[in-house]
Formats: C-alpha cells, structure tokens, sequence
C-alpha cells in the first residue's frame, strides 16, 4: 500500500463521511488536470476572465464579452445571507407541507415532542426529510390536483429532538442519557413517509385519509431482499436464518421513482448505526473495515443485539443497498435490490434508454468513493406496470474509469470478470455486489470527491453532483488547475451518444467548479455572467425539471462558514448555449440546515424542497448565536417559531403567485 493510499485508508476526521478507500487509482482531480491542461483551459476564476479572452474547453464558460445569452429562468435572484428563516424569489409562496411530527393519518396522536414516543412517531412524519418523489394521481385539465409524496427520512438529531438531552455522543460514557424509549422514538423516526396530497385553491394540503398513506420505519417494517445476493450465507443472521427478512431501513438519503411508479429509497451512511468490536480476522473484517463498520454514531446497538457487530457480524451487510416501495399499496412488502450493489448510495434516479432498459445512476457518496450506473437485462413495458416488478433484479452494475481525454469508460462488476473472481476472494456475483466498493477498487475505478446524487435529461445529459473533498493534499493537484482541500466542490456533466446508456463508453466535461469566484483561493469556475448571488458551494441533490433544465440544492454541512459564510440553498443553473454555466439562486434555507430533495410536479407548477435539521450545523459560528444547538436552546425555531416547540424540518411547496409554471 502506498503512502497515499495508506492516508487515505486511515483518515477519519468528518463523523458522516470517513475515507475508507484504499485505492491507488488516479483521483479524479487528478484526471481533470490533465484533461484540462490539454485542452487549455485558463486557471482561476472565469468570471474574472480578461474581456475577449478565447472560449474555454469546457463548453459555455465564456470571456466577458460573450456572455449576452437569452436567461432561461424567469425570475429575480435572491441574495446569499443566513438568518432563521427561509426565503424565496420575489413573486413566489413558500408554504410549510409536511413538519416532523405532523398527523399522517385520521388517528395520529398530536404531536408532543416532550413526550418522545415510538407509537406516535409512526403513525406521525418523520425526522429529516431529504428525497422528496411526486407520484400523479388525478388531473384537473393540465394540472395535478392530487398525487402521493414519498419522502425520506435520513436520520436524527437527538440533540434536537429531545429535551434536556444534549449531545447524547458527548456524555462519559458516550450515550448515558439514552434510554430504550428514545432508541426506540429514533428509530421509528428513521425510514420514511408515504402520504397523499391534493391542490385546493392553488395550495397543496395533506389528505391525512388518503389510502396510500403510509410510515416505514427502522423500527418495524419488515424488508425483503431480492436478487442475486437473496440467498448469500453473509446476510444470515440469528434472528433471520433463511437471509431474507430484514427489519427496517435507515440512512435513506437521495433517492428516485422509477418508469412504473415505484419509489427507491437509497441507504446512504449505514455503517454508522452499528457499534461493538469487530473480529480482527475472518471474512468481514476486511469488509467491515472498507465500509467504515462500525461508526458508533448511534445507541441502538445498547438495546438491540443486531446494531452490535461483534454479536451479529452478518447484520451491516443488510443494509446499503436501493429499496424499492409500492407506494400504491400499504401493505406491500419494501425490497432490498441487491443488483444494484451495496455501497452509501446518494440518489436512484431512473432513465430508459433508446432500448427501453432502465437505467440506474447513484453515487456513493465519500470522498475518494465512486460513480455507479445499473442497465437492466429487460426492458420496461410502460403499459403494464406489474411486469416491471423485478426489472432491477436482473442487469449489469458498472462502475466508471475517467480518462483525461474527455472519455468515461464502464467496467462492469460480474463475477468471473477482470479479477472478480475466487483469486480475490469473490466466490460468487453475491460476493460482488456485496463488496461492491472492493470490487470496483479492483477493477481501477476513478476514486471521486463525493460523488452524490446523480440526474440525467431524455436527450443524453447526466449531472453529477461532486460536493466536496478537504482530504487532498497539495501533492495530488496542480495549483493551477485543481484544488487541494476542495471544500466547494463541482459539477460534472456525462454527454451519452444517442441516449445508450448501455454503451461502456461516454463522454464527461466539467460544468462549473464551485465556490465564490471572487476569491482567489477557491479557483472557482462560472460563466462570466453568474451574479454575486449566483454561485454556490458544495452541491448535493439536483432537479431536472420538465422543461429540461437543471436545479442545484447544496449541503455545506458544519463547514458552510468556510464554504461560503451563508446558508445553503436551491439554484438554477444553465446547461446550454452562451450562458452555460450561470447560477442563479432561488431560495434559501434557514440557519444550520441543509438544502435537500428537489423535486417538481408533473406540471412544473409546484417545486418541493426539503429543509433538513433546522438549527443543528455549525451553529457555533452562526453570528448572535455562536454556541451549539439543542432541543431547549435552539439557534431558531423555525417553522413554528413558537417557544414551546423544537426546530422541525419540514417540506416546503414552492408555488408561484397567481399561478403557472415555476421560473
């Protein structure tokens, strides 16, 4: 192991992203600065670019004087800042849908966060919403007047949720105050929601009676798994000998609705639910250790055997896979699609390509992690959505290779293939999928600066969102070309010929190169025509709205006051023509959240956003408050602003004033 692969393997600074990558392979800055030392790009800040300087190598980043594009969003930008509330561009409604703890049926306890309680909790919206999914139900001549959200809920802030708990990691010893009853309240606040809402005078309201309305839980749901993992002897546990019946998911980040109405919920930072010692030897030591298991985040493993590593050994290789829910159907069972391997995924959005297949992209989000993409073996028969059910159990995972002549090539992850095989101890395709970060490791897969989510358009066009990496060292960048402790990360575009996604070949270019262009140090790269507003830091969930065009969220996490000293938010951002490249800011979230989930009805009349953990990040540098956040101290108490209530995230409708399309 080299002594850059050995830095890599062994630095844990960030509590939610621990580098655990081992690989020598060239990083992805690194491939960058070839590629655009070759093609000539200019260095530094693009908006400060000379007038008349010549068009650069990545398309649409323009001098000065050539900026007079046509501005396809139709709105005024709001400004950067950080307060306790949220804002939105002038002529615009934001209006609070779903608030953590809000009724989700006809008989839903009121909520009480005084009284934490796991019965309510589900029958009750959960913590941290971040994926937001619009499915149509009914019409109203061209406007959705009634459709089901399917939401995610990521994880908990227990120092937020419960009164006069305080940190819960910071007692000695970690997690004295945790009880089996706040356990149990955390887990059932984990997993997700299903509710139906319908548009009434222009304004979208929970229909708390809706059939489909539905709470999955950590706690309680039963999961199957499915595909060529189903019947590995490495997700056999005590508790659940056959393999195939597995209580709950957690960590559900990004996600996707796939062609035929389904919901795909991603497992992201599932390593850190678990605690105890693992084995120094055996199978899933090495396993264990390249997923970053066990990370202690949280106490479950006190009360509950499977969360404890060294008593169930088996029970983390059952999570980190995609989820697929029937959101039709209460009763139906959530499967775990093991085809699309097990790694923390960030997004599962889906594509057809020009054969029909589905196509899968989803990033794994850690730094020096990597960009997958699943092509089914079928194809999706649009009128008979039944015959989709298992159409992500069959097909091929790969994993990409950036070169620096603009080319991504695809290496699939299948047994028997370029040393997958039983002389690197692969036995079986579930060995693969199951190791999947291994594998790719393997097969010289392109280690990446957070790769997370993942969109794409009908025309070819897919967007990867690379947030951020503070762990490269000068000795892996050119100062000119690329950035050492990269805390603003970029956007990547994928440029697929003839929409084939199955191709093992496509094309990548650098969009923009995030951060405040203004200052030297960051090396950012816009368009010339991006405002002061217009830039942003640390890009994490995207949108593609019907018209196609491209929307950023941003996660700047506790490290925002260096990122860009404001709150995060959603941009608009060009893809195309003269102003490709430009940002525009939209709307922005209150202090100590992240911006999350953008998503757009069917009519593009509505826009939901999730703001996720109210108050809680870096809220020691939030200027009047500069101290840490809890439930009965609290940096704001947005939504509600009522001083017996807690900062609840909440998802938020976007809707425009009078009417019409957004932007």
């Amino acid at each position: 192991m080299t002594d850059d692969a050995r830095r890599r393997f062994a630095t844990y600074e960030d509590v939610d992203d621990v580098s655990v990558n081992p690989s020598i392979a060239p990083d992805f800055q690194e491939v960058l600065f070839r590629r655009l030392t070759r093609r000539g790009l200019l260095a530094g800040s693009l908006r400060t670019a000379a007038a008349g300087a010549a068009a650069m190598a990545v398309p649409g980043l323009v001098a000065k004087d050539a900026f007079a594009g046509t501005d396809r969003f139709d709105f005024e930008e709001i400004a950067h800042g950080i307060d306790g509330t949220h804002h939105v561009a002038p002529g615009y409604d934001a209006d609070v849908l779903l608030r953590w703890g809000d009724a989700l049926f006809p008989d839903s306890p009121s909520f009480d966060p005084s009284h934490p309680s796991a019965a309510a909790q589900e029958r009750q919206f959960g913590y941290n919403n971040d994926f937001v999914g619009f499915v149509p139900l009914q019409r109203t001549g061209d406007e959705v007047t009634r459709a089901v959200l399917c939401v995610n809920h990521e994880y908990t802030n227990a120092e937020l949720m419960f009164p006069g708990l305080g940190d819960p990691a910071a007692t000695e010893p970690r997690f004295a105050n945790m009880t089996l009853a706040l356990v149990e309240t955390e887990m059932a606040a984990h997993g997700g929601s299903v509710v139906e809402i319908v548009k009434v005078g222009g304004k979208w309201q929970v229909d708390t009676a809706g059939t489909r309305n539905r709470r999955i839980s950590a706690r309680s749901t039963e999961c199957t798994i499915a595909g060529p993992a189903a019947d590995s002897p490495r997700l056999k546990t005590a508790a659940d000998p056959s393999g195939r019946r597995i209580i709950g998911t957690f960590n559900n980040c990004a996600g996707g609705i796939t062609p035929w109405g389904t919901w795909l919920m991603a497992e992201e930072n599932f390593n850190g639910y678990f605690m105890g010692d693992v084995a120094s030897s055996g199978r899933e030591a090495a396993n264990h250790e390249r997923y970053g298991v066990p990370g202690g985040w949280y106490a479950w493993g006190l009360f509950h055997d499977r969360f404890d590593v060294s008593k169930e050994p088996n029970e983390p290789n059952r999570f980190g896979w995609i989820v697929e829910v029937d959101p039709h159907d209460p009763g139906s069972v959530p499967v775990k699609r093991t085809a699309l391997g097990r790694m923390k995924h960030e997004g599962a959005e889906c594509l057809v390509d020009r054969e029909g297949r589905v196509v899968v992209y989803t990033g794994d989000d850690q730094r020096f992690e990597y960009l997958y993409k699943f092509v089914s073996e079928g194809t999706v028969d649009p009128g008979n959505p039944a015959a989709n059910r298992d159409l992500l159990d069959r097909g091929t995972l790969s994993v990409a290779v950036f070169n620096d002549d603009g080319t991504v090539i695809w290496k699939p992850l299948v047994h028997g293939q370029g040393g997958l095989d039983e002389s690197n101890g692969f036995a079986s395709q579930a060995d693969v999928l199951i190791e999947s970060r291994r594998a790719a490791d393997i097969l010289g897969a392109t280690p990446l600066d957070r790769p997370e989510d993942v969109e794409g358009d009908d025309q070819g066009n897919v967007y990867v969102l690379l947030t951020n990496n503070s762990r490269r060292e000068p000795a892996e960048v050119d100062a000119v070309n690329t950035r050492s402790k990269n805390l603003w990360g970029q956007i990547i575009q994928l440029r697929v010929a003839g929409n084939d996604h199955a191709a093992p070949v496509c094309e990548w270019n650098a969009l923009v190169q995030c951060g405040n262009p203004d200052d030297p140090v960051t090396h950012a790269r816009w368009n010339p025509a991006t405002s002061e507003n217009g830039w942003f830091a640390c890009p994490d969930n995207c949108a593609v709205d019907h018209r196609g065009r491209l929307w950023i969220s941003t996660d700047q996490g506790s490290g925002w006051h260096k990122a860009s000293g404001t709150a995060d938010g959603v941009w608009a951002l060009e893809t195309e023509g003269e102003r490709r490249g430009t940002g525009k800011m939209f709307f922005r979230v209150p202090a100590g959240a992240e911006m999350c989930g953008p998503c757009f009805s069917d009519d593009d009349t509505t826009l939901f956003v999730a703001v996720q953990h109210v108050a809680a990040d870096g809220m020691e540098h939030y200027p009047g408050f500069e101290r840490e956040s809890t439930f009965d101290d609290p940096a704001t108490r947005w939504p509600d602003f009522d001083p017996a209530l807690p900062p609840r995230p909440s998802v938020v409708a976007i809707t425009r004033q009078g009417g019409g399309q957004i932007a």
